[in-house]
């Protein structure tokens, strides 16, 4: 029978020479394995970079993962049993290496256990020792009960199962990153599709009675939610053996049959959202934008009735009397002018009063008396010429008294309930320029002139054909309907996976769709967790992460572009979602452009090939010191190889991702250049087709008819 200390004996593969917190450097024994070490019962490579080691202490074995080997020069032979030092002064080579301890091999029930950290460290001279495959195993897979979503398996532990822990790996968000073609696609595929497939797996069927099948039928579909977003429309047909199918969204014209129109109502948008599509300035043009957005939002649209008009021009000529405050109005021209003015004014609300009723006719009635006595008072009459004599600072703020009385008689802050200008609740979109006109003219002064250029975009966008079929579709949906296509109905009965494929929105557009479907996604999981005080766990998906959560940019303007509002979305997510059930996963071949508010609240990381320098700097400072050895090897990984490292993981693992068929698979795959070129793939081309798709059918017609100018044959 083999003693414990034999069987470490038979394992030693050397000693340990130095201690750091962050680095042990081992010098190797003479007889120690150069290619294969055959004494841990299988042939085992040794040494090889991201390799393990053991170091034995009292409380276990600290493990150690190879991140330098080498050859340093000795004024003396490592030879043992002979004490020769210093009878010979030659260089003699000795093999060392360096390893960065990444936890503490436990031994429990005769199963060995992974924890994080180390409890005691190593002496100098202290033993070097190979894992067994069941020690390799276990240091790598971590023997977690709750690692229930397999990712694929690793290379360098005899192809070991690596499983993750869902709750970790979702909860606290996931960031998959690496170079374009390294396969980041395939990798979100098959997690999603692992995830789903292990829950459904794992569902507890209970007993079904002899003939109550069909009753049955579809309570066994997992009740899992992942809502992708993806804006190059590569996974449309990725899940559609899932569970109950996956839900497939796609802007108009549809080139998937199998896919539903995705819509996105303008009334969805809050007044953030508008502001920012519409670029309304924060001083002069929001206020008016906020409101109008609550009068259509609790339908009581302004309409330039007489009373509106009156308003509207007592708070004019009270924005220009404020230019005489303190002064009056003195001097030639000034005192014409200001006579003129208010010799109109009369004129108007005059004429006004036959319409008016009640108080407010009463009120601008004498306001009219009134002011014509201050006006009669300062004016002349000589030679057929009439003007105006100074208007002293008493009697224009006599008539400023006056015009306020008027104001006073009509209705203030109106009640409108709970109703503000974010409520979700459905309007016209059209209307929105047109009520926004009736409100300058109704607040009066210079108010049109500052909404002017916001009116015209709004009706710019309303008129835009690239956006109707998304902003403002034929068809109406509610917020409820939206929300049950979107994120899922009760108990994930039409599917555990939506793909929305954004791929033909207009790019004017595209961050706003984005922004505003994510905001409802988390508002809507906030509010669920309000009324059952239980969160509905969701995982958000989105590719291309680095268009949509680019680093926050100074441009010396106040108002919010699209791209602001989708940045600010995500790191709200990346803040709050985890307390309300929902998980991020971030898909980005170039992480150094992505917010560093979002980048830093990941906390598990799937990293591929990654070959440019300022990527590999960033990740390196996003993990820890002991895994920096592993991420020497991301510029030379190959395809569906991956490092996963993070709070998914107890120690950093290189992970081969498991093989997806053909129909399951992203629509990712590079161009075929060579076999196009030889003719070996015939590519036809009907540019007139994509022409008229693109142009639309009324320019088509358009192309048909004569040129002007031109002759008509």
């Amino acid at each position: 029978m083999t003693s414990p200390i034999s069987k470490i004996s038979s394992l030693t593969i050397g000693t340990v020479e130095s201690v750091a917190p962050d680095e042990i450097k081992v010098l190797l024994d003479i007889d120690s394995p150069r290619n294969t070490a055959l004494n841990t019962g299988v042939p085992t490579p040794f040494p090889r970079i991201n390799s393990f080691v053991l170091l034995p202490n009292e409380s276990g074995a600290v493990v150690g993962i190879v991140v330098w080997l080498g050859v340093e020069r000795s004024a003396y032979p490592k030879r043992q049993g002979l004490k020769d030092f210093g009878l010979i002064d030659l260089p003699f080579p000795l093999r060392k290496m360096a390893v960065c301890p990444i936890g503490t091999l436990l031994s429990e029930k005769n199963k060995w256990r992974l924890e994080r950290g180390v409890q005691s460290f190593p002496s100098v001279g202290d033993p070097v020792i190979l894992p067994t495959r069941e020690q390799t195993i276990a240091i790598v897979t971590g023997q977690d009960k709750d690692s229930r979503v397999p990712l694929g398996t690793c290379p360098i532990a005899y192809d070991a199962p690596i499983a993750v822990d869902p709750d970790k790996l979702f909860g606290r968000h996931l960031a998959v990153l690496g170079n374009t073609g390294s396969g980041k696609s395939c990798t979100l595929a098959a997690l999603v599709r692992s995830a789903v497939e292990s829950a459904q797996t794992s569902i507890k069927k209970p007993e079904i009675p002899a003939g109550a099948e069909e009753a049955q039928n579809g309570q066994d579909n997992p009740n899992a939610r992942f809502i992708i977003l993806d804006p190059n429309g590569e996974y449309s047909k990725c899940f559609q053996d899932l569970g109950a199918g996956c839900r497939v969204f796609q802007v108009p014209p549809l080139t998937n049959t199998d896919a539903a129109e995705f819509t996105l109502p303008a009334w969805m948008w809050n007044s953030s959202e508008w502001a920012a599509v519409a670029q309304a300035a924060p001083r002069a043009q929001r206020p008016l934008l906020q409101e109008a957005l609550r009068n259509l939002r609790s339908n009581k649209q302004i309409t330039l009735t007489i009373e509106n008009r009156l308003r509207a021009r007592c708070k004019s000529l009270k924005s220009y009397l404020l230019q005489f405050a303190g002064t009056g109005a003195s001097g030639f021209p000034i005192n014409n002018n200001c006579g003129q003015q208010l010799s109109r004014f009369i004129e108007d609300i005059t004429a006004y009063c036959p319409t008016l009723t009640g108080d407010i006719k009463t009120r601008t009635e004498r306001a009219a008396a009134a002011i014509t006595e201050v006006v009669d008072s300062r004016k002349w009459t000589s030679g057929g010429r009439t003007g105006f004599n100074d208007f002293g600072d008493n009697d224009l703020n006599t008539v400023d008294q006056w015009i306020e009385n008027v104001l006073q008689g009509f209705p203030q802050g109106e009640d409108v309930g709970t109703v503000n200008e974010d409520s979700p609740l459905p309007f016209d979109p059209h209307v929105l320029a047109e009520h926004l006109e009736s409100l300058a003219m109704q607040e009066g002064g210079s108010a049109s002139q500052f909404i002017s250029t916001l009116t015209m975009r709004i009706k710019g966008i309303m008129s835009d054909p690239r956006m109707n079929g998304v902003i403002n579709p034929d068809s109406s949906i509610s917020l409820k309907d939206w929300l049950d296509l979107h994120v899922g109905s009760d108990g994930g009965a039409n599917g555990p996976v939506a793909v929305i494929d954004l791929s033909l929105v207009p790019y004017e557009i595209l961050h706003l769709v984005i922004a505003v479907s994510s905001r409802l996604i988390l508002e809507s999981l906030q509010r669920y967790r309000k009324h059952n005080n239980q969160n509905l766990p969701t995982v958000l998906v989105l590719e291309e992460a680095h268009t949509f959560v680019a680093k926050r940019l100074p441009h010396g303007d106040d108002i919010p572009s699209p791209a602001d509002m989708c940045r600010g979305i995500f790191e709200r997510v990346a803040r709050e979602g985890r307390k309300f059930g929902l998980g991020l996963v971030l898909s980005s071949q170039r992480p150094s452009e992505l917010s560093e508010t979002v980048l830093s609240q990941c906390n598990s990381f799937l990293l591929h090939r990654i070959t440019n320098d300022r990527d590999q700097e960033l990740i390196s400072r996003l993990v820890p010191d002991n895994a920096r050895g592993l991420l020497r090897e991301l510029p030379s990984l190959p395809t569906r190889h991956c490092i996963l490292l993070g709070i998914a993981s107890k120690v950093p693992a290189l992970v081969e991702v498991k093989h997806l068929e053909d129909g399951q698979r992203p629509e990712s795959d590079d161009p075929d250049f060579w076999s196009v070129w030889t003719n070996e793939e015939p590519r036809p081309i009907d540019w007139d087709k994509i022409t008229s798709e693109w142009a639309g059918s009324e320019a088509v017609a358009d192309d048909d008819s004569p040129q002007e100018g031109g002759d008509a044959q």
